[in-house]
C-alpha cells in the first residue's frame, strides 16, 4: 500500500508534518482502506480526523475567512491564483490521472480525457472575477444604491466517488472565487486525489485555511461538518436519500443548501433519427464510468418503428466494448469495474430480479464479468466487473419494475419502444427523477417541442454527458436535487448580495426632510 494519506488542514497534513500523528491502534475506524476495484488489492491507507480535529479544521477555515486574506482579496488577485491553479493542476496530471484510475477503476482513457478538462473550471471563474459587474439601482431622492457580492464564510463541499476531482473541482472553483473557506469532504471510497488537490492549491497561492480537505465516512465526518455552527453553506452530491438527510441538517439551521442527486436518465430515439448516431449515443450514456454517474441514460426509449435495426447495431456496439476490456491502466481499455463489491452485489441483484420477475429479456450481458480478458488477459475475476448489459422489454409494462425506476449506478439499461410522441413523453417523465435526459431526432421542431415537454433540468439533443463550466447542472424534481452547479448561478450560489445605501444630499437639506421627530416634519421624508 502507498501513503498513508492524512486530511489537509491548515495548508499542511494533518499527521506528521502537521505535528501530530494520528494513533495507529487496532481501532479500524480511524483509517479507511481504499481498494482498486479492479483487483479488490489495498492501495493505500488514508487518516480520518477525530472530532476535535474537525472542529479545529472548521474553526481554522473560519479564522482565515475573517482574516480577509482571501475573502477580501481583490477580486483580480484572486482570478491570478485561480489561474495559477489550473497551471499546476495542468503540471500535476500524469500523477492525478493514474491516481484518479486506481482509486476508482475507471479506465486510463477516460481519466486522459477527463482530467484536463478541470482547468476549464478554474479559468472560466477567473475570467468571471475580472468581468463581474455590480449593480446600481435606480432609487428615488438623493441617494446612491448600489449591490455588491459577498462570501458567505465556511462552506463545505460532499463529493461522491465517481468523478472525485470533477465534481469537486466544479464546487470548488466558485466556491473559491466567491471568497469563500472551503471544507472538502471526499467520498471514503476515493479521497486520494482529493488530498493531493490541496497540496496543488496550497503551491497556487491559496492561503492555509482557505481550502482543506476531511476524508471520512459519510455516516460521521458529513453530518458532523454539515451540522457545525461556522459551515454557512452545504453542497453535496449524491444519492438522494443521503442528500434528504443532508439537506434536513443543513434546513434545521437555516443554512443554504445546494445538491446534486439522483438521475435515471431517459434517452428518446425517433424514427428519423440516424440509427448508428443514436446507438453512439446510447452506449456513450449508458457506459462512461460503467454507467455509475448521475446523467446515465439507462432508460431507452425507442420508435418501434427502427426497434429491431436499433437493437441490431447496440448489441454489436455492446459486444465491441466488452471484447475491448481489459486492465484499467490498458490504454485501449474500454469500461472498468464497478466501484466496490457492495456495488457489484447490487447491480447482479437488480438484473436477477428483473429477469425472473419481469417480462425483459437479455439483449446483450446480465451477469458479472470473470475469466481473462481477451484485450490483455487480465483477470476479471480479482475485481468488480459487470458486463455492459441491454435489457429489452417484451410487452411494455415496465413501469413498476425496480431496475426501471430506481437509480442503479451500473453499466445496465432498458429498452422499450414507443409508437407516439406523447408515448415517449409519458414514458420519459414518469420518474422521480429529473436530472438529464437526451433525444435523438433530425427534426428541429421535434427537438424543440419535445425537449421542453421534458422534465429535466438537462436536455441534451443528438448529444450526451456535455459538461461546460458555463452550462448550468441541475435538476427540475426534488429527488434529483436543489439548485444547479456551473456558471454565474453557482457563483452567486456562494455569496449573498449586500445592498450599500449612500445619501448624498447636501446636510443642510438632510436636516430639512430628514429629521423625522423634528417639531416641523410635515415635509420630512419616509422611505
Amino acid at each position: 500500500m502507498s501513503g498513508p494519506y492524512y486530511p489537509w488542514v491548515d495548508g499542511k497534513e494533518l499527521g506528521p508534518t502537521g505535528g501530530r500523528e494520528p494513533e495507529r491502534s487496532a481501532d479500524q475506524h480511524r483509517r479507511l482502506l481504499i481498494e482498486d476495484p479492479s483487483t479488490g488489492e489495498l492501495i493505500a491507507e488514508c487518516h480520518v480526523p477525530s472530532e476535535d480535529d474537525l472542529d479545529t479544521a472548521v474553526r481554522v477555515a473560519h479564522a482565515a475567512f475573517q482574516s480577509r486574506v482571501w475573502s477580501r482579496m481583490e477580486c483580480s488577485q484572486r482570478a491570478d491564483v485561480l489561474d495559477k491553479c489550473a497551471l499546476l493542476l495542468t503540471d500535476a496530471l500524469p500523477e492525478l490521472i493514474n491516481l484518479e484510475s486506481r482509486q476508482t477503476g475507471r479506465v486510463i482513457r477516460e481519466m486522459k480525457t477527463q482530467l484536463p478538462s478541470l482547468v476549464r473550471w478554474f479559468k472560466y471563474y477567473a475570467a468571471l472575477l475580472r468581468v463581474d459587474e455590480q449593480s446600481v439601482l435606480p432609487t428615488t431622492g438623493k441617494l446612491h444604491n448600489f449591490t455588491s457580492r459577498v462570501p458567505l464564510g465556511v462552506v463545505v463541499l460532499i463529493t461522491s466517488f465517481n468523478h472525485p476531482l470533477l465534481i469537486a473541482t466544479k464546487k470548488l472553483a466558485p466556491a473559491l472565487a466567491a471568497g469563500n473557506s472551503v471544507i472538502l469532504k471526499p467520498s471514503e471510497l476515493t479521497p486520494l486525489t482529493s488530498i493531493l488537490l490541496g497540496k496543488i492549491l496550497h503551491r497556487a497561492g491559496v492561503p492555509a485555511g482557505v481550502f482543506n480537505v476531511l476524508p471520512g465516512t459519510g455516516s460521521s465526518v458529513g453530518p458532523a461538518l454539515v451540522s457545525h455552527p461556522l459551515v454557512r453553506k452545504v453542497d453535496v452530491t449524491g444519492g438522494t436519500e443521503m442528500g434528504r438527510a443532508i439537506g434536513a441538517i443543513a434546513g434545521g439551521k437555516l443554512c443554504p443548501f445546494t445538491a446534486e442527486l439522483g438521475g435515471k436518465a431517459p434517452l428518446l430515439v425517433f424514427a428519423d433519427a440516424n440509427v448508428q448516431a443514436a446507438v453512439n449515443g446510447i452506449a456513450f450514456g449508458s457506459y462512461i464510468a460503467s454507467g455509475q454517474t448521475c446523467v446515465a441514460s439507462t432508460r431507452i426509449i425507442v420508435d418501434n418503428t427502427i426497434m429491431d435495426n436499433l437493437l441490431q447495431a447496440l448489441k454489436t456496439k455492446v459486444d465491441g466494448i466488452t471484447a475491448r476490456m481489459g486492465a484499467p491502466i490498458h490504454p485501449q481499455s474500454m469500461m472498468g469495474p464497478l466501484i466496490s463489491r457492495k456495488q457489484l452485489a447490487k447491480v447482479d441483484r437488480y438484473v436477477a430480479e428483473a429477469l425472473e420477475n419481469f417480462a425483459v429479456r437479455p439483449l446483450v450481458g446480465g451477469k458479472r464479468l470473470q475469466g481473462r480478458s481477451a484485450l490483455d488477459g487480465f483477470d476479471f475475476s480479482r475485481g468488480y466487473f459487470y458486463e455492459p448489459t441491454v435489457l429489452v422489454s417484451r410487452d411494455g409494462q415496465i413501469t413498476n419494475m425496480p431496475i426501471w425506476r430506481r437509480e442503479l449506478f451500473g453499466p445496465v439499461i432498458v429498452v422499450v419502444g414507443f409508437d407516439t410522441e406523447d408515448e415517449a413523453l409519458a414514458l420519459a417523465n414518469d420518474t422521480e427523477f429529473g436530472l438529464g435526459a437526451g433525444i435523438w431526432t433530425t427534426d428541429l421542431a421535434r427537438a424543440f417541442r419535445v425537449s421542453e415537454k421534458i422534465e429535466a433540468g438537462i436536455v441534451w439533443v443528438n448529444t450526451h454527458h456535455r459538461n461546460d463550466p458555463s452550462s448550468p447542472w441541475g435538476g427540475a424534481k426534488p429527488a434529483s436535487g436543489v439548485g444547479s452547479e456551473n456558471g454565474i448561478d453557482a457563483y452567486h450560489a456562494y455569496t449573498t448580495t449586500k445592498s450599500t445605501v449612500v445619501n448624498f444630499a447636501p446636510y443642510q437639506e438632510s436636516l430639512d426632510m430628514d429629521d423625522w421627530f423634528g417639531e416641523a416634519s410635515q415635509n420630512v421624508r419616509y422611505g
